[in-house]
This record gives structure tokens, C-alpha cells and sequence, in this order.
């Protein structure tokens, strides 16, 4: 495994130490569980002792971030579309992840992004339901907030939203919502069901897809690329759009909490920064911390529609810190860093 990756693993460790008994010898599903997010998620369980069922269909995800834990006894992956899941036996926990989260790739694949969050987290909480799971946890979006005012800077949990169901992005926005509305039925319909949502904000780090850096969408790996190789730094618009951006260990912290902390049942928590950064402020902090020659450059996008693209983006994480003891601690430059480090191995590779 790769030493920053690894180090990081560690960190997520020490922090969820009290956690442990919760997930040693439990038994965890975790539908696009060889995706960025979900892979390391893996890891974490796998550190700890959990027996793993790992269920992707590989449209998004890659079996090079779970290549390390495909032959362990307690980890098994199935390559499948998450609609037709079924399982036999016993499940302690269900992490429905599963979904593409890309704008570029998204557009490719929008009937499968509804499916896959609309029909699919229907059958991950009709699964839940039947194995009376201990918990189940949907990673939801701060999307799901669409392009909110000023005045709703940065965003809390109460915020409606304010998203164009007949758009660009609406494929996954709405889908998102939709699959939040079903969570919140079924927790109508069966109150004792453990059911959580996280609305996850930019998370970045190693392991970010770097395969598609020529399409829209993941802006941050894509600039660390370019900078790491002295190309051009390419931004689409003006570069004026915020983003809040969480590193991963923060955002693992975040989602286990979620998952395993008592009585929270039926919760919608933020996981992401409340410091906003313009995407050009982000460009230049890549050039700088990677020592790059790169010049920034602005353009149109190939085959992308910037319409409905956030304006801003920040969350307001007053509930994360009440409910689960979280709040973000690594900073943008030292999160950059990091993942500037093991792309630069993965591009020597």
C-alpha cells in the first residue's frame, strides 16, 4: 500500500479507536465500494476487522483502488449493478454509496445515475428492513442544495434547496434528492430502522479518479495533474465559483461517526469545510505547493453544459460538531500536499 495512504489509514484509525468494537466481526455492505470514497471506507473497516461485502458495477468506480484486499478472507466483491442486489445471509450494516459522481461522466450514464440512486437505494433499504441491520447510511450531496443565495452562505441542513430539475445536472442532483425522499419514508414507515444521510461536500485525496482529468467535473485532481506535468492549468468560466473542499481522513472521521454514533437515527449531517475557496484561488495554491511551471489558462468546456453549475458552495457544519464531536482539521494546503505527493507516484508509475 502506498505509504501515504497508508499513514493516513492510520490516522483514520486512532481517531475511531473507540469505534472498534462496533465493527470488528460486523458485517458491513458497501455498494460502490471501489470507488474513491468507498474503497477507503474498506480500508477502514478491513483495518479494524469487519467482514466486507464490496458490490460495484465498475462504470465509475476501479478495481486498482481494491486490488489490496480482493484476496483477504474477509472481503469479497461482487461486480454487479446494485439494483439486482440480493443477499442470504446475515448483515450488520448497510453503506449505500453507490452512484456516479461526476459531472462528466454522469452525462454520459443519466438513466443509470437515476436507477442507481432512485430503484437502487430503494432496494438497499428494503435490504436493511428484512436483515434488521444495527445501521444504514446514505451518502447523499451538498448537490441536493443546488445554487443557493448568498444568504444561505454557508449552507445548514434546514436549507431547502434551490435545483433545476430540468437540467444539466439534474440527472444526479435530483436523483440524490429523490433518493433522501425515500430514506425519509422508509424511516416514516419503520421508525426503528437506522437510517442516516451524510451530504457529502468536494472531498478530495489520494485515490481521486484520476482517469477522466480531461473531462469536466473533478477539478481539483485534474489541476494537481496538469500542475505536476507543467501543463496548462485549464479552468472552465471565469473561476469566480466557490467550493469548500474536505480531505479525506476528515470526511472518513465524519461518515463513521455518522454511522455509529447512538440515537441519531433519521439524521441529515453535513460532512465538509466551511471555508470557501474560488476555483481560481485553488489553481494557484496547486502551482504553488507543487512548485509548478504551469500558466492558468481559461476556456469553454468540451461537451459540457455549465448551466445550473453552483455558484458557491460551503458547509455549515454547527450540526456535525453538535451531534458527533466533528469538525474539519486538515487545512487546504496540507490536504493538497498530500494528494499532490501520491499523484506525483502514480504519475512515475
Amino acid at each position: 500500500m502506498d505509504k501515504i495512504i497508508e499513514a493516513d489509514l492510520q490516522e483514520v484509525k486512532k481517531r475511531l479507536i473507540k469505534y472498534q468494537n462496533k465493527i470488528k466481526n460486523k458485517k458491513f455492505l458497501i455498494s460502490g465500494g471501489a470507488g474513491f470514497i468507498g474503497s477507503w471506507f474498506c480500508d477502514v473497516l478491513d483495518s479494524f476487522g469487519a467482514k466486507i461485502i464490496c458490490v460495484d458495477n465498475l462504470i465509475s468506480g476501479s478495481k486498482k483502488n481494491i486490488k489490496h484486499l480482493i484476496h483477504k478472507k474477509n472481503f469479497q466483491f461482487e461486480k454487479m449493478n446494485i439494483l439486482d442486489y440480493k443477499h442470504s445471509g446475515k448483515l450488520d450494516y448497510i453503506i449505500h454509496m453507490a452512484s456516479i459522481a461526476t459531472p462528466g461522466i454522469y452525462q454520459e450514464y443519466p438513466v443509470e445515475t437515476l436507477d442507481t440512486n432512485l430503484l437502487g437505494t430503494r432496494n438497499m433499504l428494503e435490504l436493511a428492513k428484512q436483515k434488521k441491520v444495527k445501521g444504514f447510511l446514505l451518502t447523499s450531496t451538498s448537490e441536493v442544495y443546488g445554487n443557493p443565495e448568498d444568504k444561505n452562505i454557508p449552507t445548514s441542513e434546514d436549507y431547502y434547496g434551490y435545483v433545476n430539475s430540468y437540467g444539466p445536472r439534474a440527472m444526479y442532483d435530483e436523483a440524490k434528492r429523490g433518493a433522501e425522499a425515500y430514506c425519509y419514508s422508509y424511516f416514516l414507515k419503520n421508525p426503528g430502522l437506522p437510517i442516516r444521510i451524510v451530504r457529502i461536500f468536494n472531498t478530495y485525496g489520494p485515490r481521486l479518479d484520476i482517469e477522466s482529468t480531461s473531462q469536466y467535473g473533478r477539478a481539483l485532481i485534474k489541476f494537481i495533474w496538469q500542475a505536476i506535468n507543467n501543463k496548462p492549468i485549464t479552468i472552465y468560466s471565469n473561476g469566480k465559483q466557490t467550493r469548500a473542499f474536505c480531505y479525506i481522513v476528515d470526511q472518513l472521521e465524519g461518515l463513521f461517526k455518522l454511522l455509529l454514533t447512538d440515537k441519531i437515527s433519521g439524521e441529515v449531517i453535513n460532512i465538509g469545510s466551511s471555508y470557501e475557496y474560488s476555483i481560481l484561488e485553488l489553481a494557484k495554491r496547486i502551482i504553488n505547493i507543487t512548485k509548478s511551471k504551469s500558466k492558468i489558462e481559461f476556456s469553454s468546456p468540451p461537451n459540457y453544459d455549465l448551466k445550473d453549475d453552483p455558484r458557491r458552495r460551503c458547509a455549515n457544519t454547527k450540526k456535525a460538531k453538535k451531534l458527533l464531536g466533528w469538525q474539519l482539521t486538515i487545512d487546504l494546503d496540507e490536504g493538497l500536499k498530500r494528494t499532490s505527493e501520491w499523484l506525483k507516484k502514480v504519475n512515475k508509475s
